[in-house]
């Protein structure tokens, strides 16, 4: 043994010498990493385990105090978790302060009541058995009850009694629901509803009858009571028949309107009501029929009708004939004795009579059938009253402008409708309720001038804005005329005024000229010196150069005399 430790150790020197500064870094730390961990693990696993005294955190302070407080009257070690959860240091402990928050009714609210079997144990008693049962039974119910679209939340409680060993003894089972309705929800008016809840409790609980069935809402009120509901039925089918009726009423209406309006516009047809009083009774007719007998019926592609038809067939005929003749009958006493003859038999003595009757018994058979029929709502009476407005039309004078009325409006004039229009509409309107005179339908269709006065004035209204639009309009463009034409009239006389200024400055400044050559021209001759400017000097040479081109070339000259006067 010490060899081969010495071995072991001889490899593990050969080998520690053969690694790397890196290496040997390497295993050292994982070494260290793996003593650390179980030191870590060692500790953790020394530290007593704590457990959870409630399943579900306290919701305020003052129950957190209350409890604590207890816990600490008691001696019993607790800590205060995350969440408000309070721990304590063993099951047993757990249990011993579960029962004295009981006593002493310290259990929060929302709690769950069942929560104190939740015991981790190796075996069950048959007590925790059936209390897990039920348990899971009513978890299950109130899951299926707030699934239903219009429960928003329930509170279920079913109670299992013990079984006795005799039925007479035996208590039955029971169940108390308290519904908490979505917003907006019909389940307390609904009797199909309550009744589906109360079907799964019963499918849901053995031995559940209806009559131990409480489902409330959350004021307390029984939903349940059938029994009280006739009258809520009855309120509930009067409704019904209430919305049928009106249904049936807006589509006659909807038809008589789209008739009426489509011929005479939906301005002029406004006013319609209908009134239909139908019978919601239900109705069971046996009727017993009796109707001729076909010998023969008609041949298919006959041109007339041959069959034969008769009331009745004979069945069986007896025919008795009796004939008699002798003296009346004579009653008459004993012998011996005074006979005793009424006076009206005496007065037939003595005559002879003669009878003969026939008698005839014949049993005649015909086709017979009953009739069962069950008669639904149907409609008794139909009432409907239309008014139909005329027409107004405006006025016109014999220049085709609207006559104004003194008050400043438009004058118009009111076209009723005709009384034949009238009648047809009346036709259409019953053809359109399926009219019949026998169950006391009514039809009134009539001519009721409507007031327009508010229309009127709106149409006034407009109409004298369009006038005084069109007013300004034309002023507008008169005025727009006016200062065109001003315009060009100032134009033309700025024109001309110009053109005269220039022409009296062209003539001032041609006379000057021609006085400055007849001077110039008179000092050379006589032989005087006169001083020129430069733009003197080139004034008259251009004049000289276009007199003297003007000599030579005239029509060019004259050509461009005439474009002068046209550019100006």
């Amino acid at each position: 043994m010490n060899e081969f430790f010495k071995k072991l150790m001889d490899q593990v020197g050969k080998l520690w010498g053969k690694w790397t500064l890196v290496q040997k870094l390497v295993l050292g730390g994982v070494v260290l990493a793996a003593i650390v961990g179980v030191v870590a693990l060692l500790s953790v696993s020394s530290t007593p385990t704590m457990v959870k005294l409630l399943q579900t955190p306290l919701a305020s302070d003052d129950e957190l105090r209350q409890i604590t407080s207890r816990l600490d009257t008691e001696g019993i070690p607790y800590q205060v978790g995350e969440g408000r959860l309070l721990l304590v240091k063993d099951q047993k402990t757990a249990l011993r302060a579960k029962a004295i928050l009981i006593r002493e009714d310290l259990i929060p609210k929302g709690t769950d009541p069942w929560a104190i079997f939740d015991l981790e144990r190796w075996t069950l008693t048959d007590f925790e058995r059936n209390v897990n049962l039920r348990r899971a039974i009513t978890e299950s119910v109130k899951r299926h009850i707030e699934a239903l679209d219009d429960v928003d939340k329930a509170s279920v409680t079913i109670v299992m009694p013990e079984k006795e060993l005799f039925q007479t003894d035996q208590r039955p089972v029971t169940a108390s629901v308290i519904l908490f309705p979505k917003p907006g929800a019909d389940l307390s008016q609904n009797r199909k509803k309550i009744e589906g809840i109360q079907r799964i409790l019963k499918f849901a609980v053995e031995g559940l009858a209806d009559e131990n069935i409480v489902i409330t809402d959350k004021d307390g009120i029984i939903l349940n009571d059938f029994t009280n509901l006739a009258d809520f039925d009855r309120l509930q089918q009067t409704k019904q028949e209430q919305k049928i009726i009106q249904e049936l009423e807006a589509k006659y209406r909807a038809l008589v309107l789209k008739a009426l309006q489509q011929i005479y516009t939906a301005d002029r047809v406004r006013d319609l009501n209908i009134k239909i009083d139908m019978d919601m009774s239900k109705k069971i007719v046996k009727t017993e029929e009796y109707y001729p007998v076909t010998i023969k019926p008609r041949t298919p592609g006959s041109p007339y009708d041959d069959s034969e038809i008769v009331p009745s067939i004979t069945v069986s005929k007896n025919t008795n004939t009796t004939t008699w003749e002798g003296t009346g009958f004579n009653p008459e006493g004993p012998a011996g004795a005074e006979a005793q003859t009424a006076p009206a038999y005496k007065d037939l003595q003595n005559m002879v009579g003669k009878m003969t009757q026939n008698q005839t018994t014949q049993n005649e058979d015909v086709n017979k059938r009953n009739i069962d029929e069950i008669h639904s709502p149907g409609i008794e009476r139909v009432t409907v009253s239309a008014n139909i407005d005329g027409q107004w039309n405006w006025k016109f004078d014999k220049s085709g402008k609207a006559v104004i009325t003194p008050q400043g409006g438009l004058d118009r004039e009111y076209l009723a409708v005709p009384a034949e229009e009238l009648k047809q509409a009346e036709a259409l309107v019953q053809n359109a309720i399926g009219y019949d005179k026998s169950r006391g339908d009514s039809v009134t269709v009539q001519n009721i001038r409507v007031d327009r006065s508010v229309q009127f004035k709106a149409e006034d209204q407009d109409y004298r804005n369009q006038q005084q639009f069109n007013q300004i309009i034309l002023y507008s463009l008169i005025g727009l005329s006016i200062l065109m034409i001003a315009f060009i009239i100032f134009r033309i006389v700025s024109r001309e005024l110009e053109r005269r200024r220039r022409i009296a400055e062209e003539k001032r400044a041609l006379e000057q000229q021609m006085l400055r050559e007849n001077a110039i021209r008179q000092a050379e001759e006589q032989q005087i010196e006169v001083s020129m400017s430069v733009e003197e000097r080139k004034r008259l040479e251009l004049q000289e150069h276009a007199i003297n081109m003007a000599k030579d070339h005239p029509e060019d000259v004259a050509q461009l005399i005439r474009t002068w006067i046209r550019e100006e």
